[in-house]
């Protein structure tokens, strides 16, 4: 049987690279290994446990040039973003867009393909990494092609009080293109830093986005990491976050999934050192005939750690989310506090919501639960809205920004918050009009 049209392009695409880039920093051997054993496993199919309910059929007869997509944007299309931010625009790095001279001192934020450029392998050996699974396809399509993305470091007991802004923008170009981004965030002992990511349509485009994150946070650094994606209608989006997290470590996220055709965002985290806690918030609003899949691998390695996941799910129109919510307390995890919460709301009779949450405990003196829900909006509530005068979508409006807003409660920046509220407000009111 013939590799999917979609695979066929990237071997093509791969092979039409400029020595350069292919083989830069020492990685040429390394890219070629992903990418054959990409091409040697296929696509993952209904038959992956991982990817069951995410259908690949209709992109694996796409084909997408694996050349950044030249495009020209709008600057007022940032104006809502401060500095300091880097931007990229289908995949590139964009210098005129991006504001980095106020990035405060012990603070390193730099584009991957300057890195590439400076040809040292210790800057960028996280490239070298590889990725055994059969269902890896598209990390491992990320380890051959990838050539730009956020290099960020903080260095050891720096308090960063400026929030970072990466800016990911997709735009309109000649034909559709494959975009791959390679992220890696870096927090010394003791460091603190909010990042802000940004995943928007700059103008209409279909591209495929491909984007992998690496974030290691050291003894006692926190790491506030607010991610919005709002990209074009007909958008294809597969992203996927490691994170590790050292002794006494915090990490607070919150993911708005709010565009797309096709999206599905894998967060993995390893909580590796004792004390360390994760929050991790989000919703998912799947309406159109959006897709949007959420995979959650949560894995207490260490004891005394802690997770608090609460995520919140929109079904409208004949759109479908998905949602696994998977939480592992191994043994020696003791004094492990790992709680998961999925709602959602259908909002119409076509939408669909699937919700797996799993917890798998093998650890004593742990305190854990899950659960999901998926209901309608409260016909109580929405009575006494009406009763007072408030039309009916306008109150289903405010009823579904109630139920969404309890996500953003972590984010501690006021001005970041207002900013991702906006987001979300303008967002919500077309749901389910």
């Amino acid at each position: 049987m013939s590799a999917p049209l979609l695979l066929q392009e990237f071997e093509r695409g791969f092979a039409a690279l400029a020595p350069a880039q292919r083989d830069a920093a020492g990685l040429g051997e390394s890219r070629r290994a992903q990418l054959a054993a990409a091409l040697a496993d296929g696509l993952p199919g209904a038959r992956a446990e991982r990817w069951r309910n995410t259908s690949l059929r209709a992109l694996e007869r796409r084909a997408f040039s694996p050349l950044p997509a030249q495009a020209e944007i709008d600057a007022g299309v940032l104006a809502a973003i401060p500095a300091p931010r880097i931007v990229f625009v289908n995949g590139a790095f964009a210098p005129a867009l991006s504001q980095l001279d106020a990035v405060p001192d012990g603070v390193s934020v730099v584009p991957l393909s300057q890195a590439l450029a400076g040809g040292d392998a210790r800057e960028v050996e996280f490239l070298a990494r590889r990725f055994g699974a059969a269902d890896e396809t598209f990390a491992r399509l990320n380890a051959a092609f990838a050539q730009d993305g956020l290099l960020l470091r903080v260095a050891a007991d720096v308090q960063c009080a400026t929030p970072v802004a990466l800016v990911l923008l997709g735009a309109g170009g000649n034909g559709e293109h494959a975009v791959h981004l390679r992220h890696h965030i870096e927090l010394g002992d003791g460091a603190r830093l909010t990042l802000c990511e940004y995943q928007l349509a700059a103008t209409p485009q279909a591209h495929l986005v491909n984007g992998l994150a690496h974030v290691h946070l050291r003894r006692g650094a926190r790491l506030d990491h607010v991610r919005v994606q709002s990209e074009d209608a007909s958008a294809t989006l597969l992203t996927r976050t490691d994170a590790v997290l050292g002794s006494d470590a915090d990490y607070h996220r919150i993911d708005l999934e709010l565009g797309a055709n096709l999206s599905r965002h894998e967060l993995n985290v390893a909580l590796q050192g004792n004390g360390a806690r994760l929050s991790a918030n989000g919703v998912l609003l799947a309406d159109g005939r959006r897709h949007v899949d959420t995979r959650l691998a949560i894995d207490h390695i260490a004891r005394d750690t802690a997770c608090q996941l609460n995520w919140r799910g929109l079904g409208a129109d004949r759109g479908r989310a998905v949602f696994h919510g998977g939480i592992t307390i191994r043994a020696g995890a003791d004094g492990t506090a790992a709680h998961l919460s999925n709602k959602n709301l259908l909002l119409s009779a076509n939408a669909e919501i699937d919700t797996q949450p799993v917890l798998e405990i093998h650890a004593d003196e742990v305190q854990a639960s899950h659960g999901a829900t998926v209901g309608q909006l409260d016909e109580t509530a929405l009575f006494y809205l009406r009763s007072r005068g408030v039309p009916e979508h306008e109150a289903r409006t405010v009823l579904t920004l109630a139920f969404c807003r309890v996500v953003l409660d972590g984010i501690g920046d006021e001005a970041l918050r207002e900013r991702v509220d906006a987001l979300l407000s303008a967002r919500l009111p077309r749901v389910g009009a």
